[in-house]
């Protein structure tokens, strides 16, 4: 079955990576392969017997030795194809059944009245409410398509406070809805993906709460019940913590919902590894799933039942079992099932089974059947960074625990009087402690055993911080180094104290519970207080540009051959394997040439240029007072492209769609220059200062040259900044070196004047104005890009950085069709996600994130 479960997930691995979903060709010849691989199979497996496997010497010198191997080989490489295929064509047919349901693109911001129930836990932010509403009925609208069953909404409160949001509450609502629409930007996570996993296929908002109608009849079901039994879980830790500043993260133990965790404990925890302690997995689904079990076993031995002991009806062991394994699903419930939660349910039912019928399996066999249930649950889960973080630990675990029982098998083991070594007997272990420390010389052989305790539990905790080092460095852009100290601190102290405090919180009648709940909160506080002291320690994160697949491979080999047993030959050199994703080859431009990205952060501006060895970030998109694409994109981005240190921020001007995220980019990453067309009153100037960053008021004339590549600022002119901040925008011109054998190139980033800048600089110099690259004025409003100003321009490249959708309605139609006509490349965040634009003397080369990224689950948006 290993080899069945990995192909399969191979399979559906392959299936998420396609551009298109397969046509009736492709399915023709999904279901021919696997069928033929299958028969070859059965044929080639099917008939050899044990002894075929290994041959005498003559045997294997002989032709028929040599094709007994050769037809177990081919037999197992198609049982491969076989599962590969079936993975494939299962995820393909799971996908066409959620892409079935699609909402109209003339329904798209338009006033919807729908009926239905809230589905999810409501997420709660500085915004609003947003959660999953299940839609029951579409109002009177009628249409052949199959509508979304599921919407994700936002409620927004306006005059009046938002109303009590509660699971399973039927509601009719005014909304406005899109079709799933992410922002798409190289290396960056993808939204769309995970909602299509959750079987969203429409988001929106709340478009007139005053509209909105709780009806009387409240939805039913398990999945209904279980998402209540969470709100009202969530509603006592909020009643007892209040604001307290680690509430989010006992509500994480508690129910799995990690909206409230704050930022500043996101970061702590990333810095120092122990972010998985956050997130319910198998370390808490063990603790409750060991405790219920002992626990009905305890009670069953005492049971009786007309005179006769219970056990003697049914072994307490099994009990116990299904204690635990019943105790383990509902905690999964409450945890919201996600993929760590699954992965260790399924891994603990397949166990228990397996002692129910009274059979050994493998561990290896155990994780592969999880393997396979989660994806057949959820074909989108290898999407998510908690599949690979997840499986890939345990799997280290059991590579890593391979040799050790082998090796220590034939070791000495030490003597006791009473016979064998009571520390493997963990069912009561204070008593078999008393019972050792009597024994004749037992201190000698507790302190051995600890020892080798002490040893097994380095080496898996190595064995982990190697093997998700690679998934760190590509997922969050980083290593913890200091990550094994403090998880070897965090997680006893979790797993002892904070979690059963939590746990145990959600049976305690009041007051009880919000004792529990506040010594949870305290036992956190002291723990932030350690891991703080880590992650103060100047080598205690490794940030790296996120590696490509050769990198990955590379360090993939590095950590099967490091954690391989003692006496694997060449063990030496498993380090020199890292070296492609710790000191990775340089991917800048080269001297006289640049990089431009245009990044896809919906309605505003952020453009990054990059030369050899510099680095300058023009304006920082929305902040807090909007989508926060400065926190959620620009700084994410920044550092999955290992950008530690900006050489220069421009800001253009004071509008929040360009300006509002300069300062999480202050915050998060270093800045060495802040050049800013805003008033000198502004906080970004007090801001940037206290980050040590010289600032600089930015004004035509300002030139300078980083690695041959020259650059320019041709707007605004000197002197007081006056009128409206458009008026005074930072225009800035970038060029690479001329060479004789090629011309210089160059990119006009113009920000958001209009017209009468335009013409203002049309009659200074147009000549100074060419350019092949044109980062669109005021995204593309009806109140800029002139004739006279693209005549002056007459780029080869135009980029328009738009939101999807957008209230402005930008790219102007007019506006848009006038770059159109006089055929220049044209690039849309909203339909081709983030731009990124290869300068070099004499040449020039444009990417678009959705033509070379793109996944069957990306909808094309209308060009309206």
């Amino acid at each position: 079955m290993r080899a069945i479960w990995c192909g399969f997930a191979l399979g559906v691995i392959a299936l998420q990576r396609q551009a298109a979903l397969p046509g009736r060709g492709a399915w023709a010849g999904l279901i021919v392969a696997c069928l033929l691989a299958a028969g070859w199979a059965v044929r080639a497996l099917g008939g050899a017997r044990p002894s075929d496997e290994s041959c005498d010497g003559a045997g294997r010198l002989s032709g028929v030795g040599y094709w007994r191997r050769w037809r177990i080989a081919s037999g197992w490489a198609a049982v491969w194809v076989a599962a590969a295929s079936a993975g494939f064509g299962y995820a393909a047919w799971r996908a066409e059944l959620s892409l079935a349901q699609t909402l109209p693109a003339a329904w798209q911001t338009r006033d919807l009245d729908i009926t239905g129930y809230i589905s999810s836990l409501p997420s709660y932010g500085a915004n609003g409410a947003s959660f999953i509403f299940r839609v029951e009925s579409w109002g009177t609208r009628k249409t052949g398509a199959l509508l979304p069953h599921w919407v994700q909404l936002s409620w927004v409160p306006r005059e009046e406070p938002l109303p009590p949001l509660v699971p399973g509450a039927r509601w009719r609502l005014s909304v406005r809805l899109k079709r799933p629409h992410g922002n798409g930007n190289f290396g960056l996570r993808d939204a769309e993906a995970s909602w299509l996993a959750r079987g969203v296929r429409a988001t929106g908002y709340v478009s007139d709460p005053q509209r909105a109608v709780r009806l009387p009849v409240d939805a039913s079901g398990i999945g209904v019940r279980i998402e209540r039994a969470r709100a009202v879980l969530r509603a006592r830790i909020d009643a007892v913590l209040g604001d307290a500043p680690h509430r989010g993260i006992v509500i994480a133990l508690a129910n799995g919902a990690q909206d409230a965790v704050s930022d500043a404990d996101w970061r702590l925890l990333r810095n120092t590894g122990t972010s998985h302690l956050v997130a319910i997995s198998g370390l808490h689904l063990a603790f409750v799933a060991g405790l219920a079990g002992w626990i009905a076993g305890a009670v069953w031995r005492r049971a009786r039942w007309r005179g006769v002991e219970a056990p003697l009806f049914v072994p307490a062991q099994k009990v116990a079992i299904a204690g635990a394994l019943l105790a383990a699903t509902i905690y999964a419930a409450l945890a919201g099932f996600n993929v760590p939660v699954q992965r260790a349910l399924w891994m603990l039912t397949v166990a228990a089974l397996a002692l129910f019928a009274g059979r050994e399996v493998a561990r290896s066999h155990v994780l592969a059947w999880a393997l396979g249930l989660v994806l057949l649950r959820d074909p989108w889960a290898v999407t998510a960074a908690g599949f690979w973080l997840s499986f890939c630990a345990v799997a280290a675990i059991l590579f890593a625990a391979t040799g050790v029982p082998r090796l220590r098998r034939q070791a000495p083991q030490p003597h006791f009087a009473d016979g064998p070594d009571p520390m493997r007997d963990r069912s009561e272990p204070a008593r078999r402690l008393v019972s050792v420390a009597s024994l004749r010389r037992g201190w000698r052989a507790l302190a051995l055993h600890l020892a080798m305790r002490t040893s097994d539990s380095a080496r898996v905790q190595w064995a982990v911080t190697l093997a998700l080092a690679p998934l760190t460095a590509y997922w969050f852009a980083q290593i913890p180094l200091i990550g094994p100290l403090a998880n070897a601190f965090a997680i006893p102290w979790v797993s002892m104290l904070v979690a059963p405090t939590v746990i145990g919180s959600a049976a305690l009648p009041a007051p009880l519970d919000a004792f529990a709940l506040r010594a949870a909160h305290t036992c956190l506080e002291w723990l932030a207080a350690m891991l703080g002291a880590f992650e103060s320690l100047p080598w205690a994160v490794l940030r790296l540009p996120q590696p490509g697949a050769w990198p990955l491979a590379c360090a993939a080999v590095g950590v099967a051959w490091g954690l391989a047993p003692r006496g694997w030959p060449l063990r030496w050199l498993a380090p020199f394997t890292w070296l492609p994703l710790l000191v990775p080859a340089p991917t800048g431009s080269p001297p006289g040439a640049f990089r431009l990205t245009a990044l896809d952060i919906g309605q505003g501006t952020s453009v990054l240029v990059e030369t050899a060895r510099h680095t300058l970030l023009f304006d920082a998109g929305p902040g807090p007072e909007s989508t926060q694409a400065g926190e959620r994109i620009v700084v994410p981005y920044l550092q999955a492209h290992g950008v530690q240190r900006l050489d220069a921020l421009m800001i253009s001007h004071d509008d929040s769609d360009h300006s509002g995220g300069a300062q999480a980019v202050l915050d998060a990453i270093g800045v060495g220059e802040l050049v800013a067309g805003i008033l000198p009153a502004h906080p970004l100037w007090a801001s940037a200062r206290e980050k040590g960053a010289q600032t600089v008021q930015c004004a035509a004339g300002q030139r300078w040259q980083w690695d041959a590549v020259d650059f320019e600022v041709l707007w605004p002119d000197p002197g007081p900044l006056a009128g409206k901040p458009n008026a005074h925008c930072c225009v800035l011109k970038v060029s690479t070196a001329a060479y004789a054998e090629g011309g210089r190139v160059s990119a006009l980033i113009a920000a958001d004047i209009e017209a009468g800048v335009e013409r203002t600089l049309v009659a200074r110099d147009p000549g100074r104005l060419r350019a092949q690259v044109l980062v669109v004025p005021h995204h593309g409003s009806r109140t800029s890009s002139t004739e006279p100003f693209l005549d002056s321009v007459w780029p080869l490249v135009s980029i328009f950085q738009v939101g999807y959708l957008n209230r402005f309605h930008h790219p102007h139609p007019g506006v848009y069709a006038r770059y159109a006509a006089r055929h220049i490349v044209l690039a849309r965040s909203d339909a081709d996600g983030a731009a990124r634009v290869e300068a070099h003397p004499g040449s020039l080369a444009v990417e678009r994130f959705r033509d070379t990224q793109r996944r069957y689950w990306m909808d094309p948006p209308s060009p309206d």
